[in-house]
């Protein structure tokens, strides 16, 4: 939705004295204790077993001398992670509605009203001079500002804004003095001006990693299947092919390199929910990445007992000196894979202005049903393979029917992506 008028400057920081500064004010939040109990009840239901699980996670990593061992502790963080949201977002609640106040500053020319915690919040900074209609408003108890109780509003362009709770009506005259010795003329009354008026609020801000594409990429026509991301996409995939036929890579080899791009797919799916969700986007990256890394870790311990070390031994306890090993052999094909995701992330996502139109909760299931096939398709083909005793062949079947699926996959985000960026 796009606001309309002049707008104030914000701020995001530490509360800090005006220049000059005339008249200070703060206005405590309204508290309700039942919303306080209800609320710090349900922190203690919560915490009690995030501080169970973080003793087995902080266990595990003194422990962790073998493939189970990581596992389990991996899982156990990524629970902790996605866990610790609810009580760091009930403890942030009731922090601000224990402590949480405005502030109102009025300093010769401007009046700054900041939001947040003592020494920390959102600030608003207005010009004295077009400040109109300041006034006290009692709100119905039903209405949105209802938890404000009695407070004061004035209009600022083509907006009203609001401060203070259960206010005092002696306390507009002190304001309005304020005012007056700050701007030198009575507080404003009646309607904005034309110009005050035509200003919209529009958001054209970019992250530091969208600055780096500077120009969008023009968008590829949609019948035409052979782009740059899908090329590189196909080389990338074609690196285990390389692999199989002239470097003798075994099944397990293919399984665990597919599961490593599924966890690319993972970190580049981060990098978009922050593109789109910005400061909101920090809690859903970080409830993503503990779904997915639990997810993924116990995946590759699946992967691992099946396809490398085959049922052999006494369990899925491989050393992890021979995990690492396996990973650094399969360097170049990774390496194939983390650049193809990365080139799609720049020259689509940013570059072609993907992230238009897609929200958070879009973008963080994304990833589930590309990687979910492919695994079955993976899992599948593997068991064959194990069946026939003959890989090679089965292995090469595989990667055909996964660069199929992946192409597929990728035109069909490009022409959603499309659609929402309103490209032709």
């Amino acid at each position: 939705m796009i606001r309309k008028g002049i707008r104030p400057r914000f701020r995001f920081g530490f509360d800090r004295p005006l220049p000059g500064e005339l008249f200070e004010r703060r206005y405590p939040f309204r508290k309700s204790w039942v919303a306080i109990a209800v609320l710090l009840v349900m922190d203690v239901v919560f915490t009690i077993p995030a501080i169970t699980t973080f003793r087995h996670f902080s266990d595990g990593i003194g422990d962790g001398g073998s493939l189970f061992d990581l596992v389990f502790t991996v899982f156990m963080g990524a629970w902790l992670l996605g866990w610790s949201m609810a009580p760091l977002a009930i403890t942030t609640i009731l922090v601000v509605l224990l402590f949480g106040r405005e502030t109102i500053r009025i300093a010769p020319g401007v009046m700054e009203a900041t939001v947040g915690l003592p020494l920390l919040g959102l600030s608003a900074t207005y010009e004295l001079d077009r400040m109109r209609n300041l006034r006290i408003e009692h709100p119905e108890k039903k209405s949105g500002k209802a938890w404000r109780g009695t407070h004061f509003e004035f209009d600022y362009g083509a907006n009203s804004s609001g401060f203070g709770s259960d206010v005092e009506s002696a306390e507009l005259g002190e304001i309005e003095s304020a005012i007056r010795m700050a701007s030198g003329k009575p507080s404003r009354r009646g309607e904005a001006s034309p110009d005050e008026l035509a200003e919209e609020w529009e958001e054209k801000t970019e992250t530091p990693v969208q600055k780096l594409v500077t120009e969008p990429v023009v968008a590829d026509s949609p019948k035409s299947g052979l782009t740059p991301s899908v090329a590189a996409l196909v080389v990338a995939n074609l690196v285990p092919v390389a692999g199989t036929v002239f470097f003798g890579w075994e099944l397990s080899d293919v399984m665990v390199l597919f599961w490593a791009e599924s966890a690319i797919i993972g970190l580049f799916n981060i990098a978009k929910i922050a593109v789109i969700g910005r400061w909101a986007g920090l809690f859903a990256g970080l409830f993503f990445a503990a779904h997915f890394g639990g997810f993924m870790a116990v995946h590759f311990l699946f992967i691992y007992t099946i396809f490398v070390e085959g049922f052999q031994g006494d369990g899925p306890s491989g050393d992890l000196a021979e995990v690492f090993a396996l990973f650094a052999s399969l360097w170049p094909a990774l390496l194939a894979l983390a650049l193809s995701h990365g080139y799609s992330f720049i020259a689509n996502f940013l570059g072609r202005k993907e992230h238009l139109g897609k929200t958070v909760k879009d973008q963080m299931s994304e990833p589930y049903s590309r990687i979910i096939f492919m695994h079955l398709v993976l899992i599948f083909g593997g068991g064959l393979a194990m069946a026939l005793g003959e890989p090679t062949i089965v292995i090469l079947i595989v990667i055909a029917i996964k660069i199929f699926a992946d192409i597929r996959a990728h035109l069909k985000q490009r022409e959603s992506g499309r659609h929402a960026s309103g490209a032709s």
